[in-house]
C-alpha cells in the first residue's frame, strides 16, 4: 500500500488537528483527484487482498474481545494502549503488504488515517482522550465493512 504524503497529511491536519505517523507513509506520489472521502467503486465495493482482510480482521477481533468495556467506558489506561500498539501494527502490516490496484488503495488511505489518528487517541498522543479514539476505530472499520468486500465482515456496534 502507498501512501500520499501531502493529501494525508492534509486530511489528518483537517480532521483531527494531528501528523501522520511515520510508518503510514512513503514517498510514492499519486495522481491528483485522489479521493478527500471514501468512495464505491461505481456503487460496489472495493477489492481487497488477503493481507488486508486479515489484519482488518485481527484489528475486529481485538475491538470486539474488549466491546463490553468500551461500551460500560471501564477500560484501563493499559487497555487503550495494548488495543492502540495491536492497531498500528496491523496497520504496519496493511502499509506493507497490501498491494490492492490504486483507486482501491487511495480510498484505504482514508480508513488507515482514521486507525492511526484513534490509535494515537488511545495512547494520549493526540487532543483526543482514548475513548474518542476507540470509538474512531471501531469508526474506521465500520467504514472499512461498507468500502470494501470482505465475505463474512460483520460492522461492530
Amino acid at each position: 500500500m502507498t501512501i500520499q504524503r501531502p493529501l494525508l497529511t492534509a486530511a489528518l491536519i483537517a480532521t483531527f488537528g494531528i501528523g501522520v505517523p511515520a510508518f503510514a507513509v512513503d514517498s510514492h506520489q499519486h495522481a491528483a483527484g485522489e479521493p478527500t472521502k471514501l468512495m464505491l467503486d461505481h456503487g460496489k465495493q472495493w477489492a481487497s487482498d488477503e493481507p488486508l482482510r486479515r489484519n482488518m480482521s485481527e484489528i475486529r477481533a481485538a475491538l470486539a474481545a474488549k466491546a463490553t468495556a468500551i461500551h460500560k467506558g471501564t477500560l484501563t489506561p493499559e487497555d487503550y494502549k495494548a488495543l492502540a500498539t495491536l492497531v498500528e501494527a496491523h496497520v504496519a502490516n496493511i502499509v506493507s503488504e497490501c498491494k490492492l490496484e490504486p483507486a482501491a488503495d487511495e480510498n484505504l488511505h482514508l480508513i488507515v488515517a482514521e486507525l492511526s489518528a484513534g490509535a494515537d487517541a488511545m495512547q494520549g498522543k493526540s487532543k483526543a482522550t482514548p475513548a474518542a479514539g476507540v470509538v474512531q476505530t471501531v469508526g474506521a472499520v465500520n467504514q472499512y465493512g461498507r468500502y470494501f468486500k470482505h465475505p463474512g465482515w460483520k460492522p461492530m456496534d
